[in-house]
């Protein structure tokens, strides 16, 4: 069904846009929350690995 012009007032295509912004904002968001996990875990299993490097040091060959 066809809806005569002008029904839906003016706003629709800009209250539209503002949705699909708000909803690429939430994707957006998501998407970095993940990436910010995913380095604090590569972040920590680096720390790990100094110390584990620092607590022991290579023996010497003789």
């Amino acid at each position: 069904m066809f809806f005569p012009i002008g029904c839906c007032g003016v706003d629709d295509g800009d209250s539209q846009r503002r949705r699909h912004q708000q909803r690429k904002l939430q994707m957006l968001t998501f998407w970095r929350d993940g990436a910010e996990r995913q380095l604090a875990a590569l972040n920590a299993a680096i720390s790990t690995l100094e110390q584990q490097i620092q607590r022991n040091p290579p023996e010497s060959r003789a």
